[in-house]
């Protein structure tokens, strides 16, 4: 992927991979199922199994190659090891959660196909 750069508004720049994302394991509901797949050489000697699942993701970049956390966040995912039935005092957050379970499990999703289930869930969610 580094050997390739990338026009925009006449300006070339190199593409780099960015190194602190990887690809990772799959199993039945788990997304994200333990094993990673870095997209740089990082000195992991894991190996895959026969029968595994992976997602083989590549990340590019025409910045620094290296992403960190942002204020707002746009996917969500149930842990799966998650407690069944955590503590939520509040019920508007009991709801949300219990519509999430419902919906997706522990799949990822973002925010805006909640709307459809719970149309004021910005507050719960946090």
């Amino acid at each position: 992927m580094e050997s390739y750069e990338v026009t925009i508004k006449n300006k070339t720049y190199p593409v780099k991979c960015i190194r602190n994302l990887c690809g990772h394991s799959i199993q039945r509901y788990k997304i994200h199922a333990g094993k990673s797949v870095p997209i740089v050489p990082n000195g992991d000697m894991t190996k895959m199994e026969e029968g595994e699942q992976y997602a083989i993701e590549t990340f590019g970049s025409t910045g620094k190659g290296y992403v960190t956390n942002d204020v707002d966040c746009s996917h969500y995912m149930l842990n799966f090891d998650h407690d069944p039935n955590p503590i939520l005092r509040n019920t508007n957050a009991k709801a949300l959660f219990h519509t999430i379970k419902k919906n997706f499990g522990t799949l990822a999703f973002c925010r805006k196909w909640l709307e459809e289930f719970y149309p004021k869930h910005i507050g719960p969610l946090k």
